[in-house]
């Protein structure tokens, strides 16, 4: 009795709760470990006022990182730039929040909590959303659960290139060409259709294009270096790791260190930071984001225009040819 199919048997038994597991690692560490770690907030108002207040946020140590602004209009235009995720300007009437909802709703009931919670039970708590989420997407669930399919589309697009033996200039093409129409397509649903994002049209279209590009490239790029294996790492690292990684249904800063930090050097996380300045800041804050991308599309592309691998079995083998006689 051939020992073979049950030594296969017994890896997929294996392999099955392993790769469960994972990704339940992976989706859910993060999502029960959610608390604010090193969170740029600001704080405006007099001198003595505001250093009380500084010394309120830092006796949580290590939750946020305090700035220090003049008035409330330096406050505000730090929230638009994407420099904090909120301020609180010390007024002779109380406090007064300054938040921004389209950076994360999350983070903005956060800050609301920890402020109401900072004053006493009497004094009231003046609230403004700076840069409010729109109407049609006020708790950010659209732009959270939209990381998935735009990661499961580069994948595909990857794997696909990958599985019809498309090479070189063409592979490129391909891939740049379907990220394009993935991007238009997903700004139809998402901006004209569902109002979750509201930013210029195109910009938006580019950005999402722009992730779903740097998903597919390095997904072929992996294979072309290192054949179908490479398809299994970038599902590893794109989607299980990258889409839960990315911080985008709460916000970087509330995941675990370093997993933050991580998510942000993967194309789900950054596409989902770019999509956000795109969509409710004009475009602040999003040089980090687009290098990310452009560094994976680089690296994937140049993997498939340049590197050699071993046909797939969707790929003729050339034959060798016999050398020519001679007289």
């Amino acid at each position: 009795m051939s020992t073979a199919p049950n030594r296969r048997a017994v890896a997929v038994i294996l392999l099955v709760p392993l790769v469960v597991t994972l990704a339940l690692w992976t989706f859910a560490w993060p999502a029960a470990r959610i608390a604010p770690r090193d969170l740029p907030v600001g704080v405006a108002g007099p001198a003595s006022a505001a250093q009380q207040l500084e010394q309120r946020f830092e006796q949580r140590d290590g939750a946020f990182d305090v700035h220090r602004f003049d008035d409330e209009a330096a406050a505000r235009t730090a929230i638009e730039n994407r420099t904090v995720y909120g301020a609180v300007v010390v007024t002779p009437q109380g406090p007064h929040l300054l938040t921004a909802s389209a950076a994360s709703p999350v983070v903005s009931q956060l800050l609301r909590e920890a402020v109401t919670a900072s004053v006493p039970e009497d004094t009231p708590v003046r609230v403004t959303d700076v840069v409010a989420a729109p109407p049609g997407d006020p708790r950010g669930s659209v732009l959270g659960a939209s990381m998935l399919p735009l990661a499961l589309a580069g994948m595909a697009g990857g794997a696909v290139v990958t599985l019809m033996g498309l090479r070189g200039a063409r592979a490129a093409l391909t891939l740049v060409a379907s990220a394009a129409l993935v991007g238009v397509a997903v700004t139809a649903v998402t901006h004209s259709w569902l109002g979750a994002i509201t930013g210029d049209w195109w910009t938006e279209a580019g950005a999402l294009a722009l992730t779903v590009l740097a998903i597919g490239s390095a997904v072929a790029g992996l294979a072309a270096l290192f054949g179908p294996r490479g398809i299994g790492l970038g599902a590893l690292l794109m989607v299980l790791l990258g889409n839960s990684f990315s911080g985008v249904s709460s916000a970087p800063h509330l995941l675990p260190e370093p997993v933050g930090a991580i998510g942000q050097w993967l194309p789900p996380g950054a596409g989902g930071s770019l999509l956000r300045s795109v969509a409710f800041f004009d475009g602040s804050g999003a040089g980090g984001a687009v290098l990310t991308l452009s560094l994976w599309t680089l690296f994937g592309l140049a993997a498939v225009l340049f590197a050699r691998r071993a046909p797939t079995p969707a790929e003729p083998v050339e034959p060798a040819r016999e050398p020519a006689l001679t007289g």
